[in-house]
Parts: C-alpha cells; structure tokens; sequence
C-alpha cells in the first residue's frame, strides 16, 4: 500500500518526481528530518521521502538549485542550503513550496546569480526567516532575493558588501520584524529606506562605514544596534511623538558628546562605551549650537534630515526606564550637576577607564535605585557619598585607582553592599577595639577605612594595596566569605586580624605577600573552601582537622619541606586540587604525599615535574621527582639512618666512657706521683 501511494503522489505530481525509494540514501532521516550535511553532494537527492519537513544540504558542492526534484518536496518548512557553492536559482522554484518557513542561503555565490543578468527567485510566500549572509552581495542585488517576500519577518544580509540602503531595498518585504544588516560597508542611507516598515522590531546595522546619525525618527524601532561604526553623531529629530526604543548600542565609535535621545522614549539599555564623550566643563552638554544644514551635507544619516537639531544634555530627556548605561573607555574627566536626574530606574552604571579624578554623591543623588556601580580603572583620589543615597547599591569596582584617605565610615553608609572591589589602591584598614559597652575606631590611623560591622558585605577585594599592616578584628561583624589580601609585600597579619570570619569565609587570598609567619588557626574556619598562600616564605601550617572542608590549597613557591605534622591528608575527602611546586620538599620527610598520588584522590598540578629533595647520605641531597618516591623506598631510608643513628650513639657512648676512663687513669696516675714524692 506504501509503493502505492508513493506511485499516486508520483503522478499527482505531474511525473516531474524521481522518488527512488528503494536506492541508497545519502542522508540520515530522523523522524521528519532529513540530515544531508557534509555528503560531498553535487545535486539534491531525489529519492528522500516526500513528507520530510526539514531537509539540511548544508556545506555540500551544490551549485545549481534547480526546480527538480526541490519542487517535490512539499512538505518541507525548513530548507538549509548554506555553505555551498550555489550561484543559480530558478526563478519560482519556491513558489509552490507554501510550507517552506525558513530559507538559509548563507555562504553561497549569489553575487553571480545577480551578475549573470538572472532573474530574481520569484515568489517565495511562506518564508519568515530568510539567510543571505556571506555572499559577496553588493548594492541593488539583495532585492533579486526579497522583492517577492510578503510574509518574510527575519532577513540576515550581514557580511556582504553592501554600501547603500536604497530607499526601495524593502518594499517587497513589508511584513520585516529582524533586519541584519551588520558587517557590511554602509556610508549612506537613503531617506525613507525603513519608512516601509511599520513592524520592525529590531535593526543591526553594526560593524558598518556610518559617520553620522541625524534626524533619528525611527518610532516603531525597538532594538538598534550602531555599534563599531565611525559615528560622531547622534541625533533625534525633534518630537513629542512616543519612540518604542528600548535598546540602543553606539559603542566603538567616535562620539565626543552624549547623544540625542528621543525626548519621549521607552530606553531601557544604552551603551555609548568606547567612544570620545566628554561630559562637564570640557563639553558642555547644556548649549550646544543648532546644527546647520550645510555641515551635514557630506553626513550620512537615517531617514529625515533636519535642518536645525538642538542637542539636549541627558538631563533634559525623560530617562526614567533606563536600566543599564554604559559610559566606559570615554574621556569623562567630571559628572555635570543633575546629569542622573531622570534616570530614576538605573540599575547598572559603569563609568569605568574614564578620567575621573573625583566622584561625589550628594543628598539630592538621583541614583536611589543603582544596583552596580563601576568606577575602577580611572584616577580617583577624592570619592565622597552621602549618607542614605546608594541605598541599593551591591556591587562596588573601585579597583585600580588612586584612593588612599577616605572617611573612615564611607562603605558603612551602603545598606545593602555586597561586594567591594578595592584592589590596587592605597587603603589601609582601621583597627577596631572592643569594649564592654563600645566599640571605637582607632582614631590614630589617619587615612584609614572602617571595614567592620558591614552586616551585608561578603565580597571584598584588598589586594595589591601597598598594606603593611591588618590589625586585630579588622572584619569583626562583617559575614565575608571571600576575602583577597594578596599582593601587599611585607603585610604583618596580627593574630586576631580575622577573627569573627571562622563561620562564613569559603575563600581566601594570601598570595605574595612575603609572609614567613601564619598568624591565623586555619582549621577553625570550617566553611573555607579556598585557601591560596602561594608566594610567601612560610616553613610551617597548622594541623589540619576532619571538620575543614577545604577544596582548593595553593601552597606553591614557598620554603615547605616537611608538611607531615600538618596532616594534610585529613582533607582527602574534601580536596580536589593540591599545588605545592617551588618548595624545596624533603621526599621521605612528606610520605603523606606519596600515599595521596598513589590513591589519586586529589589532583596535584604539575606532579610531572615537581621535584623534591632525596638525601642519599648525610652530605648530599639529590633532586628527584617526587612521582617517582615510594613510600618502602623511604622506610628502608629511615630504617638506614636509624642504624646509623643506632651505631653513631654506640660510638659516641663509647668514646665517652673511653674518654672518662682516661681520664680517670691519668688523675689517679698524678695523684700517686705527688704522694711518692711527699
């Protein structure tokens, strides 16, 4: 019965089918799918069941795609011909095809289709989601492919060669949402070339050659994508009309000024990093001249120009759904007065790689709903906040600055900190004491910031801060679970420095910092998790205990040679990863280590060339690597030294009592001759 009907749809096709069902196939069929992928193919197989849905031909030598045996498949709603080598299409092959959803022609040579004087595709009805990227196409050659698109909603026209946006490029598509245009070489659109486009949604038109944006009056656009141009320029046309924006990407340009937004707007994302803006004195948002028409003349732009467009600063535009604002890698040396106004709903602002030698937070601060502040890697040496402003703050980067005096109490006025990263700086830590009905910041350490009883913070970075020195209770009611001090050569950590931090730090950071003395009880901190001491001068750790959780122990480039009275191996349930290279270990003095390889329990990096110290005598020591130390070789090397020890005591027993009795003779012996001679 199945031969039979495959038969009657063969002539209901109007014998145009060369179904073969009985031949060998070339692609593997997965329910309703057909995976013709990588098959070296020359042509489209014509003996596939003709109720396949989804036929994949991709990176084949296909060249032509000719009406049979495509037309056969009916069935079929999406189509993947990318990456061959395709450079004729018969015109109205997808005509009848009304099934056909997605279309990829990506990565073919439709640029000669075009030039041979061929005609467009035809109609392809159905098709929503069309890829013409990667094929060398140039101006007026995408419209052979879309001209007959009515239902079409996602076009990719990326990385072709494109240059011009032609007024008309679209008209054949009216029904575009997503519109790819990114990685081409546009200089100029031409006025109205999206005005035929009452439902697009999103356009990326990144990675292009555009120089300027003026008379912006895209109101149906949602999500636009200017990013990596050589745009110095952005402006709306002057409205009162609603813009549905919500993203907008103008990173990697050439922007000197912030740009001009649509006064009414649904902005939720704005990004303008890695660009040339300036804000405050050196340019002035706030008078900014009307541009003339005659300066834009050579300009490119979108849509309608107008011919006088005055730049707003960002106060003066209504920014109250903005979420995220990126200003990094600009020349922002100030913040002007008033700048955040509107921007009441700001969840995310980085301002980093700026110029900004001093940050201030006043009462009348706008940024009540600031969740993220980024601020590292400028030249900040005043930062002053207000009490009850960044009242949602969580996230703090204050790293790579120049910050050495701060109000003591600057961190203890941010409710809901979390995270604090002050790395790279000059800070030092005041000192607390505790009394029976106070505690008091020691008003001696001029310069130095208050870092306890921040019940929030649990994040915090201290690294590579020039500090010498971490007083007692320095945390003392701040729940840290991870805490970096690495970097800060010559640091004394007294004894009591971390103490209140055994219950909630998983990890911590001592690196480089040239300790020879550990001044805290490891193994009382039972969540730790992960614990770096790498690069210091240490000989000696505490006992390690069964309760310690640790995962991760980086003992690396220290003087460790014996770690036996460590007990290290009572971590083996818990630890994954062990790094003890650059320490001059004594092979038969760590038996443990030997012990740990063999189980394989825990994972030494570098256990391949990682050497240890082999006494062969008492005079001479001889590096070898410590995977090839057994455990019997060193118990028949202790049972050595211990009989040399054995007749070494024999012969130092012996040669004392020798020496007494010699002694004694040669008293006595004396002793007679003075008698004689009386």
């Amino acid at each position: 019965m199945r031969l039979y009907l495959l038969l009657f749809l063969s002539v209901v096709n109007g014998g145009t089918s060369t179904y073969r069902p009985l031949e060998y196939l070339p692609c593997e069929l997965i329910k309703m799918d057909a995976f013709c992928q990588e098959k070296d193919l020359f042509q489209i197989p014509p003996n596939l069941y003709p109720t396949i849905e989804k036929l994949d031909l991709s990176r084949n030598q296909l060249q032509r795609v000719a009406e049979r045996p495509l037309t056969f498949y009916t069935a079929v709603q999406h189509l993947d011909l990318s990456s061959n080598k395709i450079s004729f299409i018969y015109s109205g092959v997808f005509a009848n095809m009304t099934s056909l959803n997605i279309l990829n022609l990506s990565n073919n040579q439709l640029d000669q289709f075009v030039q041979q004087s061929k005609p467009g595709i035809g109609l392809i009805p159905q098709v929503k989601i069309l890829d013409l990227s990667g094929n060398s196409l140039y101006n007026g050659m995408a419209e052979h492919f879309i001209e007959k698109a009515p239902s079409l909603t996602h076009l990719s026209l990326a990385s072709n060669s494109i240059t011009t946006i032609s007024a008309k490029m679209f008209i054949g598509s009216p029904s575009l949402t997503d519109l790819d245009l990114h990685n081409n070489i546009i200089m100029d659109i031409e006025e109205g070339a999206f005005e035929n486009l009452p439902h697009l949604f999103k356009l990326d038109l990144s990675m292009n050659s555009l120089t300027c944006i003026s008379g912006y009056n895209l109101q149906q656009l949602h999500i636009l994508d200017l990013s990596k141009n050589s745009i110095e320029t952005f402006h709306t046309t002057e409205s009162e009309e609603e813009y549905n924006l919500e993203e907008l990407d103008l990173s990697e340009n050439k922007l000197m000024d912030f740009p001009v937004l649509p006064k009414k707007n649904w902005l939720i994302s704005l990004n303008v990093s890695k660009n040339l803006i300036q804000l405050g004195s050196e340019s002035s948002p706030d008078d900014i001249n009307y541009l003339e028409e005659d300066w834009l003349k050579d300009s490119f732009q979108i849509l309608n120009q107008t011919p006088k467009t005055t730049v707003k600063n960002a106060s003066s535009v209504n920014l109250s759904k903005l979420v995220y604002l990126d200003l990094s890698y600009n020349e922002i040396k100030s913040i002007p007065d008033g700048f955040f106004d509107t921007m009441s709903s700001l969840h995310f602002l980085n301002l980093s790689k700026n110029c900004l030698q001093t940050y201030v937070v006043t009462s009348n601060y706008a940024l009540t709903s600031l969740v993220t502040l980024d601020l590292s890697y400028n030249v900040l040496q005043n930062l002053s906040i207000a009490i009850n402003t960044l009242t949602s703050l969580q996230t703090f980067y204050l790293q790579s600055n120049f910050l050495q005096a701060l109000e003591f109490d600057i961190f203890q006025g941010l409710p809901n900190i979390k995270e604090l990263n002050l790395q790279s700086n000059n800070i030092k830590v005041c000192s607390t004491y505790s009394g029976v009905a106070k505690q008091r910041i020691g008003k001696d350490d001029n310069g130095c910031v208050s870092l306890f009883s921040i019940s929030t913070l649990q994040y915090l970075d201290l690294s590579d801060n020039m500090m010498k020195n971490l007083p007692e209770y320095a945390f003392h009611k701040t729940p840290l679970t991870m805490l970096d001090l690495s970097l800060n050569q010559g640091l004394k950590v007294k004894a009591q420095a971390l103490s209140g931090l055994e219950s909630f730090l998983e990890y911590l950071h001592l690196d480089g910092n040239g300790l020879s003395t550990l001044n805290v009880d490891l193994p009382h901190f039972v969540h730790l998790k992960h614990l770096s001491l790498s690069h210091n001068q240490l000989t000696w750790l505490p006992t390690w205990n069964k309760d310690c959780t640790l995962q991760i122990l980086d003992l690396r480039n220290n003087s460790f040679s014996d770690l036996q009275t460590s007990d290290i191996t009572a971590l083996e349930k818990t630890l994954k990863k062990l790094y003890l290279s650059g320490n001059p270990l004594s092979c038969c003095g760590n038996i443990w280590l030997s012990h740990m390889i063999q189980k394989g329990l825990v994972d030494i990096p570098d256990l391949e060339v990682m050497s240890c110290q082999y006494s062969k005598t008492f005079a001479y020591q001889e590096d070898i690597l410590i995977s090839h130390i057994r455990p019997e070789v060193c118990e028949k090397e202790n049972l050595k030294k211990m009989n040399i020890f054995i007749v070494l005591a024999f012969v130092l027993i012996l040669s004392i009592i020798v020496i007494g009795l010699f002694s004694f003779c040669c008293f006595r012996r004396q002793k007679f001759r003075q008698q004689f001679k009386a």
